[in-house]
């Protein structure tokens, strides 16, 4: 039988490795809300400074740019939460891989690939109206040319 010290020991030590998850969970998170503000600041300086159409044209890259990074962290939140469902239902049968926060090279299988999350419903919605703005105003400008 264990002792109540242990228990405790064990206790505290799964309750900080979920927060050690958590924690990391967050910050992908705000990173995602980051990279859509910095996405929508440098487009709109890009298409307010450029002059010519083909430098309007060249706000799509930042765009794009920004899109696989925001689905990049996402990717990897939720291998996070994989992580942290895994500890949930296994941390208190076993130590293994106690504290072992490298959870793209555990769970990257399991989660859609970067393409499929770009396209995702979280994804797409927004990055796809910033790309169809531009290239509506890009259109807008040529038609009024």
């Amino acid at each position: 039988m264990s002792s109540p010290v242990k228990l405790s020991v064990e206790k505290e030590l799964f309750l900080k490795e979920l927060d050690f998850i958590q924690n990391v969970i967050k910050r992908m998170a705000n990173n995602s809300f980051l990279i859509k503000g910095w996405t929508i600041s440098l487009v709109l300086i890009a298409m307010l400074l450029s002059k010519t159409i083909m430098d309007k044209l060249l706000s799509l890259f930042p765009c794009i740019v920004f899109w696989y990074l925001d689905s990049y962290f996402l990717q990897l939140e939720r291998c996070y939460r994989k992580l942290y469902n895994w500890v949930i239902e296994n941390r208190p049968n076993t130590n293994e891989l106690l504290f072992d926060l490298n959870a793209k090279q555990r769970f990257g299988k399991d989660v859609d690939p970067i393409p499929n999350i770009m396209f995702s419903s979280s994804n797409l919605p927004f990055y796809g109206v910033v790309i169809a703005l531009i290239i509506f105003i890009i259109i807008l400008l040529l038609v009024n040319g």
